[in-house]
């Protein structure tokens, strides 16, 4: 059986992760405009 996309978990993280997000201007308000919204932003912070 054949199931469409498929896509590897490293390959989605990549794309459209955390990381990914903050590599670019509009990733960074991207995040912003969630975090103003009250959503959780999976980010460990600084000890």
């Amino acid at each position: 059986m054949h199931y469409e996309h498929r896509i590897s978990h490293r390959k989605r993280k990549r794309k459209q992760g955390f990381r990914a997000r903050m590599r670019r201007h509009a990733g960074r308000k991207l995040i912003s405009r969630k975090r103003r919204r009250g959503r959780r932003v999976n980010v460990k912070p600084k000890m």
